[in-house]
């Protein structure tokens, strides 16, 4: 069975509300065994909507609308649906009482236009809504059915959840589609598609890569008739893959880079500190992000100039750091901090995030990346691109994959 969602709202289209109803709704599909094949967003216009409908009926077996339930001039789904349905709406009278009633006991005049809420199409029950005035709408006609949910998040995600989803389950026949992401770094995305492509042909569990900032995801999804039996078909696909790129995938579904890095640490005994230049305390904040952290990561510290590396890593005298971007003051950086905090490993930054080539005339994206650690310290150059920000996250990316290639080789 396949599905498809029309957000509806102009203020989706000029990205003053970002659409993450669709997104909710497109995994509660996916657990109820019906594949949404499209996903459309159409502004506050009568015509577009009807059109937008129209289009999904003819190419799904359900249509999800979100939005445009309420009783202002822009509120026209449930018009768009009548229409594009062949349908005509009538008036609730019990729905219009009490939205009568509703707005009596907070003193609020009514309106008539409130009523449009107490309308539907004639094929449509009613989806009480008890977190708002507007009622969802279940159509069926043709051998199709239409859901209504409205917009704001408090009565969308209770009426998505407790209500609609009852109703998609049946609709499903039971099936679940089931999905798991291995989390992969430093291979590419076309390195890791050839590797596993042989996988790839597998119709059930389907394998797709999805290139992300600094890692690959390989997204592993199946379509059984329970969780406990998709998450079989997932395992020896996992396992398969596991074996093509070792120790390239650090983890699944949520896990981060730096929760990775935690847990071989905790597993091991071991510990991390960091000295920042570049990256400002961001690898602290990712570190110290994770749950139990405490136990491995000891501390670091940032020095953003000349001056604070001198006082708070000891710089010597005779060092110089008139150029403060270069392996030499990485390395420096690397190895004092973990003296000084006595931990197993550290990582530093230094470099050069722009936007201008002002930190002794070296290039915007100019990194130097320590790695301390028992065996003696590696430092790695690279050169990012992108705007500022981005130049930094890559950095921290890059020192989280090579500390836990470093612990990998112990």
């Amino acid at each position: 069975m396949n599905a498809e969602i029309v957000s509806v709202g102009t203020e989706l289209l000029l990205g003053q509300i970002i659409d993450t109803h669709a997104a909710t709704m497109a995994r509660i599909l996916a657990e109820c065994g019906i594949t949404c094949r499209h996903r459309a967003t159409v502004g506050d216009n009568f015509d577009r909507v009807v059109e937008t409908l129209r289009v999904a009926l003819s190419r799904a077996d359900v249509v999800v609308t979100i939005g445009g339930l309420g009783p202002t001039a822009d509120d026209l789904t449930r018009d768009a649906i009548a229409a594009a349905l062949d349908d005509t709406l009538e008036i609730v009278p019990e729905v219009e009482e009490k939205l009568k009633r509703f707005f009596a006991q907070r003193g609020v005049q009514w309106v008539e236009s409130n009523g449009r809420q107490a309308q539907k199409p004639t094929c449509a029950d009613l989806i009480d809504n008890p977190n708002g005035t507007a009622p969802g709408l279940v159509c069926r006609k043709n051998g199709k059915t239409v859901f209504a949910l409205p917009g704001p998040r408090g009565e969308f995600d209770p009426m998505a959840y407790n209500q609609v989803k009852p109703m998609l389950e049946r609709l499903g026949g039971g099936e679940v589609i089931h999905s798991r992401v291995l989390r992969v770094i430093g291979v590419g995305e076309s390195l890791a598609e050839e590797k596993i492509k042989h996988l790839m042909v597998s119709e059930n569990p389907t394998i797709a890569p999805y290139a992300q900032p600094m890692e690959v995801h390989l997204r592993v999804t199946a379509r059984a008739a329970s969780v406990s039996a998709a998450e079989a078909l997932i395992d020896p696909a996992e396992r398969a893959i596991r074996e093509i790129l070792g120790d390239a995938v650090y983890g699944t579904n949520l896990t981060t880079l730096e929760a990775a890095v935690i847990e071989l640490l905790k597993a091991r005994g071991e510990t991390i500190s960091t000295a920042e230049s570049m990256t400002g305390g961001g690898l602290a904040g990712r570190l110290t992000s994770v749950d139990g952290s405490s136990q491995a990561f000891m501390g670091g510290v940032v020095t953003y100039t000349v001056g604070a590396k001198q006082t708070l890593l000891d710089a010597p005298t005779d060092m110089d750091l008139s150029n403060p971007v270069s392996a030499d003051v990485a390395r420096f950086m690397a190895e004092s901090v973990r003296a000084r905090l006595g931990t197993t490993y550290a990582m530093s930054v230094t470099g050069n995030a722009g936007p201008t080539s002002d930190v002794g005339g070296q290039p915007v994206g100019l990194t130097y990346i320590g790695i301390a650690s028992p065996g003696g310290t590696h430092v790695e150059e690279c050169k990012f691109r992108g705007i500022r920000a981005d130049i930094r996250s890559r950095a921290e990316q890059t020192a989280l994959r090579l500390v836990r290639e470093a612990i990998l080789a112990r």
